[in-house]
């Protein structure tokens, strides 16, 4: 175009056999670009020199994602931070929501053929960074070889009581009642080995607020080990908790690194420490 124009005022002008109410649904679905970018404003402003492309296909708008953000999103992984309170994936329930299923409805926008893989899984109530692969094949390398290409999982948690040793390493056996709790024993047999590290960054009269990393990923893993050593996670009723001190469960996963299953390249994602997590050191603060 060669002269300043609202975006549907040119549209009526050069696009032939369209009337107006035809040309604003088309700008609706994402069919209308101004230099590759879809455009739905009809009083969009258009400068001299934009192409304006007009698409008879229908652009599927990628569903909004609840309770979850892309962090990265590749041929191979995508990697996410999952909010406390949404399941990662089906317990069995058909309409539940989770991130598996909203992460292969927003593949599916794309290419009905894609499909998610889980690689791991966070508890309903923990917060933080997961990933999922988007073939069987990135799935199984993955899995394959969690230990070596994982380089990194750390955890941030809120634990009841004040933490007196500046860091730890917690190692025992893991269990499954039949009501599906997990508990440590010191019997390797029917187990599985279990090892947590373990770094104070803050401590109160009531709290202390932990940085974790796990050496194996366990089922409930942290939770039990912070039961085990007196301090259960807050929020945490069913691994030993009393306190409800910020509204949820205190537990974060907060960095995740790997080795890139197609590149090898190492990808690193951080997420911030909960602001809940912080508040109950702002609160027994107060002034010297």
């Amino acid at each position: 175009m060669n002269e300043p124009s609202e975006l549907l005022a040119f549209l009526l002008q050069h696009v032939a056999g369209e009337g107006r109410n035809a040309l604003k649904s088309m700008l609706s679905r994402g069919q209308i670009a101004v230099d590759g970018t879809p455009v739905k404003l009809y009083n969009h402003a258009l400068r001299p020199g934009q192409t304006v492309t007009v698409s008879k296909e229908r652009v599927a708008e990628k569903p909004p994602l609840i309770g979850l953000a892309i962090l990265h999103e590749d041929d191979d992984v995508v990697v996410v931070a999952k909010d406390a309170g949404l399941l990662s994936v089906s317990t069995g329930q058909e309409n539940e929501l989770t991130a598996y299923r909203q992460l292969t409805a927003h593949v599916r926008a794309a290419d009905p053929n894609s499909r998610i893989f889980v690689l791991h899984r966070l508890d309903r109530d923990t917060s933080g960074v997961m990933m999922f692969a988007k073939s069987e094949q990135v799935q199984q390398k993955l899995q394959n070889a969690w230990q070596d290409d994982v380089e990194e999982r750390t955890y941030v948690a809120l634990v009841e009581g004040k933490v007196k040793k500046p860091e730890g390493t917690i190692s025992s056996y893991l269990k499954e009642t039949k009501t599906l709790k997990m508990y440590s024993t010191n019997n390797p047999e029917g187990a599985q080995h279990a090892v947590t590290h373990y770094k104070l960054l803050q401590s109160g009269a009531q709290f202390s607020l932990l940085e974790l990393s796990l050496e194996t990923g366990r089922k409930n893993q942290i939770r039990v080990h912070m039961e085990d050593i007196g301090h259960p996670i807050v929020g945490d009723k069913k691994y030993g908790a009393r306190s409800k001190a910020i509204g949820r469960l205190g537990l974060h996963a907060r960095v995740l690194a790997f080795k890139h299953p197609r590149t090898g390249e190492t990808m690193r994602f951080e997420t911030p420490i909960p602001k809940a997590f912080l508040q109950p050191f702002k609160e027994n603060a107060g002034p010297r």
